[in-house]
């Protein structure tokens, strides 16, 4: 690896900064909210990244209680139909995320493996960041999942959600990313709002949901232009000014729905310039109240 030095990091993270440069649009927060989310620096984004970023924002981290990724799970229905529906499960899930254990499973398409053993010796290892496992025994012995709600201290009002996997097997951190919702230009209602820290700005998915007649969830990072839900990178630069880059190609799908009693899986699958090239499977299983 080529150290560039603290600001600009190493070569290949700056190489990919200076492509969302180059075929991005330069604008500004305040007038695109939805692009905003918690920066990487240059090292390590890692387990502890929201802990320090809620320290520098003078935010509380939660650790405590029941904690989910969208407390008010209702929220979403703004704008989208059929919310009445959704299985009661599901919604449980992503309103009380801490109270479940995580199990998952990959399987790469065999033409695209290739590309993730790369990204993984180039970016997600090193980073810590977005280690999608290569091989489903990189996530046999489990994973830890940790959720911490950022809290503004004095509207008491939970700013975001992160949401921290780690594997077992490798010590790799699968994700860390920070959860909310949000209006995007190009879809009438709510969307979830997912941002990746990396060096110098961040990754963003943005995705419409839906609910389907059996009760189960789809949200869906997919569009076709610019202000679109989606897949979209954003490299920071000073006073509130962004270069953010809408990944057209990259597009994905996460179904979630009830199984058995106390467990909700979800399958997700991505694709990249209409090929699909990876599929995850998640078990979330209630965890059982233990009596002292």
């Amino acid at each position: 690896m080529i150290w560039l030095g603290e600001r600009r990091g190493n070569l290949s993270d700056w190489t990919t900064q200076q492509w969302v440069c180059a075929t991005g649009r330069y604008l500004s927060l305040e007038n695109y909210p939805w692009l905003d989310g918690p920066i990487g620096n240059t090292r390590e984004i890692g387990k502890q990244f929201f802990i320090k970023y809620a320290e520098q924002k003078r935010l509380e981290s939660v650790q405590s209680g029941i904690r989910g990724l969208i407390p008010e799970f209702s929220r979403l229905a703004e704008g989208n139909n059929g919310f009445a529906t959704v299985a009661p499960s599901v919604k449980e899930f992503y309103e009380q995320t801490s109270e479940f254990d995580l199990d998952a499973w990959s399987e790469w398409s065999p033409l695209f493996r290739p590309f993730g053993s790369a990204l993984s010796a180039l970016f997600s290892s090193r980073l810590q960041q977005l280690n999608v496992p290569l091989s489903p025994l990189d996530s046999s012995k489990g994973m830890s999942s940790e959720v911490i709600q950022l809290r503004d201290p004095q509207s008491m009002q939970i700013i975001q959600t992160a949401w921290v996997r780690e594997l077992h097997a490798t010590r790799n951190v699968l994700y860390a990313g920070g959860y909310s919702i949000c209006r995007v230009p190009g879809h009438n209602g709510m969307c979830v709002k997912v941002v990746f820290p990396l060096p110098n700005g961040n990754g963003i998915v943005l995705m419409k949901p839906q609910i389907h007649v059996d009760g189960s969830l789809f949200i869906k990072s997919i569009g076709n232009k610019f202000g679109d839900p989606g897949f979209y990178f954003v490299v920071h630069k000073r006073n509130g000014m962004v270069w953010a880059r809408y990944v057209k190609s990259l597009k994905e799908e996460i179904h979630v729905y009830p199984a058995e009693p106390g467990i909700v899986r979800a399958d997700h699958i991505l694709w990249i310039w209409g090929y699909l090239f990876l599929r995850l499977h998640y078990k979330m299983s209630r965890r059982r109240v233990r009596l002292t």
